[in-house]
């Protein structure tokens, strides 16, 4: 397992994590809702790990809502490593993703 989602699970399920302003734009603008990505975390899978981000750790994660697949890019602050933030959560286009939203397809 990523340690990098590890940790974010960790931060999460004791309840220390924040969603971004851009994170709540893009919930929005694609009918997610916050409750749905937090619960859907355990199952998570990493698509890909950012451990040694200049700015944070991060990853993108497969989840799934209600309605289907999403994408969720989590972060870590480095300098502080806490809270876990989602920073932005999406509908994966099937068009630019692989069948199993695992691998981005060749443009």
């Amino acid at each position: 397992m990523s340690e990098t989602l590890r940790r974010v699970q960790s931060l999460v399920s004791a309840g220390d994590y924040l969603v971004s302003r851009h994170g709540f734009r893009e919930l929005a603008n694609d009918g997610i809702l916050a409750e749905d990505v937090i619960a859907g975390l355990p199952a998570a899978m990493v698509v890909e790990d950012y451990p040694d981000s200049r700015k944070e750790p991060s990853l993108l994660t497969l989840q799934f809502d209600r309605v289907g697949p999403i994408h969720v890019m989590w972060g870590i602050p480095k300098a502080t490593s806490r809270p876990a933030v989602l920073v932005t959560a999406y509908r994966p286009d099937p068009q630019r993703w692989s069948a199993d939203f695992m691998q981005r397809r060749p443009r």
